[in-house]
């Protein structure tokens, strides 16, 4: 899904814009016939050519199918918000990790684009993969773009893969201060933490060109032998952050008495960002490289 929005995002945005719309009321259509057992066990089906196993889960992506169905901690309906997430980080302490926010618009009228500085990013505060990197905004389609913002604050992501956080979770648009490093790069660490334990962490580089990495590294910065939806490079050094020892600190905080969480850091100039918490990455969906990593995984997530 996300690799579909990101081509439309990078070659078409009128197909874009037809994505979303087409989305849209598929979603409200789904939501009517399907329940969310049925819905989670086709689109597993679909993806992987395997029935889901539900009652003695044992690979990583059964068991966050599971969690969906079975584990609704109100907070992560928090958690998993872009936008209020921010309340909880600053009730912790953390307010010095988190992004400058330029604007936060639950209605299109409230975006006044002539306000906005050159560069900044939006996304959407209640959906995974809708987002707009603006370096230059005067190059920027504004009329179908803000089309495209129209359908992010009617539409519900939770329809998509039934991820439970999000199914009540307020539609909004954050407008973000761009960021970017010395090199023009804006590198992104994901940290997958099981019951407060960060185990290995997901780095990215080149995200959104023609040279994105993916490789998977254990909290000593040695390269590990399996990807998730990309397959590692092993070739291609992605640097230890220079913050690691402080960012596994804040993943493990924040990751405390969940039974799994990815929380995604920035580095910038040395120093961290908050990005976001992903309950369900890709879904749950089960994309790892060698697929055997799925059940190694697997033995980490100890269900509730």
């Amino acid at each position: 899904m996300k690799n579909i929005i990101s081509h439309l995002k990078n070659n078409n945005i009128l197909l874009l814009l037809l994505w979303h719309i087409y989305m849209f009321y598929r979603g409200k259509l789904d939501l009517k016939i399907k329940s969310d057992k049925t819905a989670i066990e086709k689109l597993y089906f679909n993806y992987s050519g395997k029935y889901l196993n539900l009652e003695t889960p044992i690979t990583f992506s059964e068991k966050i199918q599971w969690l969906k169905l079975n584990y609704h901690n109100p907070q992560l309906e928090i958690f998993a918000d872009k936008f209020f997430v921010r309340n909880f980080l600053i009730n912790k302490g953390y307010s010095e990790i988190l992004s400058n926010v330029i604007g936060y618009y639950t209605t299109i009228d409230d975006i006044k684009i002539e306000d906005l500085p050159n560069r900044f990013v939006m996304k959407a505060s209640h959906g995974s993969g809708w987002n707009l990197i603006v370096k230059d905004k005067e190059i920027i389609n504004w009329n179908i773009w803000l089309l495209i913002f129209k359908y992010w604050l009617k539409d519900n992501i939770f329809w998509q893969g039934r991820e439970w956080c999000y199914k009540n979770m307020p539609q909004g648009i954050i407008c973000e201060e761009y960021m970017e490093d010395d090199k023009g790069e804006l590198n992104d660490y994901k940290f997958f933490c099981f019951n407060g334990m960060v185990k290995f962490v997901q780095a990215n580089k080149g995200r959104g060109t023609n040279i994105h990495a993916q490789n998977f590294y254990d909290l000593n910065w040695k390269l590990l032998p399996f990807g998730k939806d990309l397959t590692p490079l092993p070739d291609v050094i992605i640097d230890k952050p220079y913050c690691l020892k402080e960012m596994i600190d804040i993943s493990r905080d924040l990751s405390h008495k969940l039974p799994f969480v990815r929380v995604d850091l920035y580095e910038v100039k040395k120093k961290i960002i908050f990005g976001e918490m992903t309950f369900y990455p890709k879904s749950g969906l089960p994309d790892f490289i060698p697929n055997e990593y799925d059940e190694i995984l697997g033995r980490m997530l100890e269900l509730p």
